[in-house]
C-alpha cells in the first residue's frame, strides 16, 4: 500500500546503489531509476548526487529518507493493528540464514510453518554469519538465523538452541577410534577450514584460543565455503575438519565419516537476530513465535 516510488527510493538510499536496490527489489535497474526520477519530479529537486559511478544523498534526499523511515514504521503499525482485528496472517518475509542452518535446520521449520500459514511467502537468503548480520543491520532481511555469537548490541539476539561442533575424520584415521580429542591436537593434522566470516570458523578459533592454541599454528590444507565440499575432502583423506554434528547424520549412518568429540566440548548457539523495531508485520511475529516453539521442542536434539 505504501507509495512504491518511496519504497524504491528508500532501498536505493539505504544501499547507496541502484544496482543492489534492483537486485533486492527484483526489478530492472532502469525501472528503479525511473521510480526515483518520478519522485524527484514530484518534489522538483534532486534526491541523489551522482558522481564518478557513486551516489550520495542530497540534503533533500536525507530529509525524504528520514521521513520515509517514519512512514514505514507507521504503516507497519497500521498493518499489524488491522491484521490483529481480522486474524489475517499473510505477506512476504525475507529471511537470512548461515549455511549450516539454511541447509540442515530451516527446511523442516519453514515447511511446518507453511502448512500452518500458507498465505505467507518466505524468501531465503543464504550467506555466512557475518553476511547475515550485515543484512539485518542494513534492513535487507526481516530476520536472520546465525550460528555464532552476535556482538552488535543494537540488534535483538535470541538464542534458539545449542549446537555441538565435532572433529570429523575418515574411517581408518588414527583418531577415529578415540572417544575424545584435545583441541590442542587439531594442529597435528592437515586441516580443512571454512571460509573467513563463517560462524563455524569463528567459534572454532575462539575455542582454540581459550585452550591456548594459536590458530596460526593450524596446518591449513584448504579453505572451503561449502559444507558438502568439506565433508567430501575429509572423506577423500585430504585432512580433518570441525563441523556441526547436526550436519553429519547421513555420513555417520553410511559410515563414510567418523565424528569425534572435542575436549573441552566445542559448543555454539543458533540464534535469531533482528532489528529493535517496535512494530513488525504480523507474519514475522507468527514466525518468531513458531520458531521459538520449534527450538524449545528440539533443544535437546543434536
Amino acid at each position: 500500500m505504501a507509495d512504491r516510488r518511496l519504497q524504491v527510493f528508500h532501498t536505493v538510499a539505504r544501499l547507496l546503489s541502484f544496482t543492489k536496490a534492483a537486485e533486492e527489489l527484483h526489478m530492472t535497474q532502469p525501472a528503479v531509476t525511473f521510480q526515483v526520477r518520478q519522485l524527484e519530479e514530484q518534489f522538483n529537486t534532486r534526491l541523489f548526487d551522482r558522481t564518478h559511478n557513486r551516489i550520495s544523498l542530497t540534503d533533500a534526499g536525507r530529509r525524504v529518507y528520514e521521513c520515509a523511515e517514519k512512514i514505514f514504521v507507521l504503516y507497519s503499525e497500521m498493518d499489524n493493528s488491522v491484521r490483529e482485528l481480522t486474524g489475517d496472517v499473510s505477506g512476504v518475509l525475507i529471511l537470512g540464514a548461515s549455511t549450516t542452518i539454511a541447509e540442515y535446520m530451516l527446511p523442516v521449520l519453514l515447511g511446518d510453518f507453511k502448512e500452518t500459514h500458507p498465505d505467507v511467502t518466505i524468501r531465503l537468503k543464504v550467506a555466512n554469519t557475518d553476511g547475515i548480520v550485515s543484512m539485518v543491520e542494513n534492513n535487507e532481511i526481516d530476520l536472520g538465523v546465525v550460528e555464532a555469537p552476535v556482538n552488535n548490541k543494537n540488534l535483538v539476539v535470541e538464542v534458539c538452541r545449542t549446537d555441538q561442533l565435532v572433529l570429523i575424520v575418515p574411517p581408518g584415521h588414527e583418531l577415529a577410534s578415540e572417544t575424545s580429542v584435545p583441541i590442542q591436537r587439531l594442529v597435528d593434522y592437515p586441516f580443512i577450514c571454512r571460509e573467513e566470516g563463517s560462524g563455524t570458523r569463528e567459534v572454532m578459533i575462539e575455542a582454540m584460543n581459550v585452550a591456548g592454541v594459536n590458530n596460526a599454528d593450524l596446518n591449513l590444507a584448504m579453505e572451503l565455503g561449502s559444507l558438502e565440499a568439506i565433508k567430501g575432502a575429509v572423506e577423500a583423506g585430504m585432512g580433518v575438519s570441525v563441523l556441526s554434528k547436526a550436519t553429519l547424520s547421513k555420513e555417520l549412518k553410511l559410515g563414510t565419516l567418523v565424528a569425534v568429540n572435542l575436549d573441552p566440548p566445542m559448543m555454539r548457539p543458533f540464534s535469531f537476530v533482528h532489528q529493535k523495531q517496535k512494530f513488525r508485520v504480523r507474519a514475522m511475529e507468527e514466525l518468531l513465535s513458531f520458531a521459538r516453539q520449534y527450538c524449545e521442542s528440539h533443544k535437546n536434539t543434536q
